[in-house]
């Protein structure tokens, strides 16, 4: 038990930072999304401008656990745009998956998806596939922004506030915050809703710093997200988080000491960038 445990965490910290198939297909997708648009189109959603990312992008990272490499995570923003009831949605792909004896161990293959309107950057549906050791669930939230709900199915459907995101439409989101006049200190907040339950996400900046990573060294902006203590972390301060110091916003690291060891995420790979990078020379 005491050698699972390492892996078991993670797995979780796989899923959880990306954020192998899922039961519906595009078409099924496609209907859920436009459901949610057809007896809205004359109402209007807050335009925001996408400076950060583009079609056909895609991230690459390493997962540590101490000097093992334990697993893999891939975020792709698909290279085509999907039209919807008029409305232009990108098509988010985040997935997880462990490597090595971590794979002997405690398998992982987890799936997370996000369908994210281009000119509003708020999601449609959010889809979950988790495949942990064995351990299986889905989740497939379909968003209305319109009427304020989110059906999770089941006939359930809860109430959600102005520009609420999922796990994943989250992050993207975030990549075109202006953290051009970020101060010390400075706390940064969105809300996203998971598992049945609205999330205030609260991030502090707390400086800049150059990294060394696989692909070069970087300026980045480093933030320390606020946790809650005692679970999996012992003190606020032990998740970090390092992003590029450029319009991308790239994570380039996330490191977590938890209670048993230290896991760290680090970039490996980039590809169809929609700016140039704070690689120092």
């Amino acid at each position: 038990m005491k050698t699972l445990k390492p892996i078991l965490i993670t797995g979780s910290l796989l899923s959880a930072v990306v954020v192998f198939c899922s039961a519906f297909s595009f078409n099924d997708r496609s209907q859920l999304i436009s459901q949610q648009l057809e007896t809205n189109l004359n109402d209007q959603l807050p335009h925001r401008t996408n400076n950060a990312f583009r079609e056909g992008e895609v991230l690459t990272y390493r997962m540590h656990y101490g000097i093992v490499n334990a697993g893999v995570a891939v975020l792709e923003v698909k290279p085509d745009l999907i039209n919807v009831s008029g409305r232009k949605v990108y098509h988010i792909v985040g997935s997880g998956y462990t490597t090595g004896s971590a794979d002997w161990f405690f398998k992982v293959r987890d799936r997370y998806e996000t369908y994210m309107d281009k000119d509003a950057l708020l999601p449609w549906l959010f889809v979950r596939r988790v495949d942990e050791g064995g351990y299986r669930f889905s989740q497939d939230y379909a968003f209305n922004h319109y009427t304020k709900k989110v059906d999770i199915g089941n006939n359930e459907k809860f109430d959600i506030p102005n520009g609420v995101q999922d796990m994943v439409s989250a992050f993207y989101s975030a990549r075109n915050m202006d953290l051009s006049n970020a101060k010390e200190g400075d706390i940064f907040s969105m809300n996203c809703f998971l598992d049945k339950e609205l999330w205030p996400l609260r991030i502090r900046f707390m400086g800049r710093e150059v990294i060394e990573t696989d692909i070069g060294n970087f300026r980045c902006l480093k933030f320390r997200p606020i946790v809650q203590k005692g679970r999996v972390f012992k003190k606020e301060e032990d998740l970090n988080v390092w992003i590029s110091d450029d319009k991308n916003h790239l994570p380039m690291r996330v490191q977590a000491d938890v209670l048993i060891g230290s896991i760290r995420m680090d970039i490996t790979a980039t590809k169809n960038l929609a700016n140039p990078t704070s690689k120092v020379d």
